[in-house]
């Protein structure tokens, strides 16, 4: 049974409770992040901590941990799960005033609630997902317009990636205005030549951990970055494409809406950011 994190206090799983009242469960009030763990240790963690702190601020939040403590709640629970590869998962919300409103409780007298989970996920770093690739399809992008704002708002990505197992698929590409923003848990990418095209940063995406580790290793590989908008169209017509994120790293992307890309198996440049991602990040992990 894991122990997990609540609100200052370790307890078994089973023993874990928030209030119903709380605005997390009520409104989506909240934001969260996902850290990934390899051989015992916590991936880019202070990227992800500086963007809870945006996030958090953004949404006029008060953070009930400092840096340091929440650093050493992470090491903790990897400690008493021995989680060697896996992800924690760490949520903050307003907290609950004890009724159900619309307006903000106050925050002098409010407590945020703060939870951390660990899932175990031996062999995350070999994933066969990633020795095959993904397939994808394109679906409307009709989320908020905060999106890079990490909120607990997930609906509409989880009937995303239902469309995308309905339809025999590993997940899917979302579209607005005929480009496409993102993927539904994670950046999109694709390659033409030695050019890695991928959207811009702004309202309309995450700014991605995971995406700004693997940008500054292109660099440093001596590959071109174009940071702009592409269409589906663009999308199949690439050499090849993969997506990043936090749990899965870098994924190639062998299909878009069916059309196979290049010989429709992971593609060079994919693999190769995956190797030096993977590598780096154990380098620099705590």
């Amino acid at each position: 049974m894991r122990t997990v994190y609540v609100n200052g206090q370790y307890m078994p799983e089973n023993e874990a409770t928030v209030s119903i009242f709380d605005r997390g469960f009520l409104m989506a009030d909240g934001v969260y992040e996902v850290t990934s763990v390899l051989d015992g240790k916590l991936i880019d963690f202070e990227g992800h901590s500086v963007r809870l702190e945006r996030s958090l601020g953004e949404l006029d939040m008060r953070n009930p941990i400092s840096k340091e403590d929440l650093l050493e709640v992470h090491r903790e629970l990897v400690r008493v799960n021995e989680i060697d590869e896996g992800l924690i998962y760490l949520q903050v919300t307003r907290g609950s005033d004890g009724d159900r409103d619309f307006a903000f409780p106050d925050p002098e007298t409010t407590e945020p609630t703060i939870v951390l989970f660990t899932q175990n996920k031996p062999g995350l770093a070999d994933s066969p997902a990633a020795k095959r690739g993904s397939k994808v399809i394109s679906i409307e992008d009709i989320r908020w317009g905060r999106r890079d704002i990490k909120t607990v708002q997930l609906l509409y990505p989880s009937m995303g990636k239902m469309m995308a197992k309905k339809a025999g698929c590993d997940d899917a590409w979302m579209v607005e205005d005929g480009m496409v923003t993102e993927g539904t848990s994670n950046n999109a990418y694709i390659v033409k030549g030695n050019r890695i095209i991928t959207r811009h940063l702004g309202t309309e995406i995450l700014h991605g951990i995971t995406r700004a580790a693997v940008l500054r290793f292109a660099r440093e590989a001596q590959m071109e970055v174009e940071e702009r908008s592409f269409t589906i169209e663009e999308a199949q017509a690439a050499d090849e494409a993969f997506t990043t994120s936090a749990s899965a790293f870098v994924m190639p992307v062998v299909e878009i809406d069916g059309v196979a890309l290049g010989e429709g198996v992971p593609g060079k440049v994919a693999l190769r950011l995956r190797e030096i991602y993977l590598d780096e990040m154990r380098k620099a992990a705590v």
